[in-house]
């Protein structure tokens, strides 16, 4: 068969929706990134730290699947811009902290702002019970996701 001839492949369903809607997230994310000046690598990062408030190279680096080298490259931009600021470890001299400076704490805010504005204004067409209805579906869905994929 010709490759030219092969079927597409697609979804239908409760999966294609799921793709759909995270195609749109990410290109929310994009959008975001640009917005913010930097790139959608440095943005999950700000999210991861943003979210832990304080964290080390090697655990974000974990989080993200790069090695701290890369990670190290990531801070070093996000700390030249003002959105991070290193933080010397208390208990290992060798190691630090990475976490957000005032104006990224600043940013995040504009963007968590941005984003569940966003998300209201994406979900009128629900009244609060479906509302709720529909997070609960969406955070269950998630969790087995990822309880999924670890095991694979």
């Amino acid at each position: 068969m010709d490759h030219s001839e092969r079927p597409p492949h697609t979804l239908s369903g409760f999966p294609a929706a799921a793709t759909e809607f995270v195609s749109a997230l990410d290109g929310n994310r994009h959008r975001i990134a640009e917005r913010a000046g930097v790139s959608g690598t440095e943005l999950r990062a700000l999210f991861r730290i943003a979210r832990m408030g304080s964290i080390t190279p090697k655990d974000l680096a974990t989080h993200l699947g790069m090695t701290t080298g890369a990670v190290t490259a990531i801070s070093r931009r996000l700390v030249e811009i003002d959105l991070l600021h290193r933080i010397d470890h208390p208990g290992d001299r060798r190691s630090l902290y990475l976490e957000l400076t005032p104006h990224g704490h600043d940013v995040m805010g504009e963007i968590h702002r941005d984003f569940a504005d966003m998300l209201s204004a994406s979900t009128t067409a629900l009244d609060a019970a479906q509302l709720e209805t529909f997070t609960a579906a969406l955070t269950s869905v998630a969790a087995e996701v990822r309880i999924r994929s670890a095991q694979l």
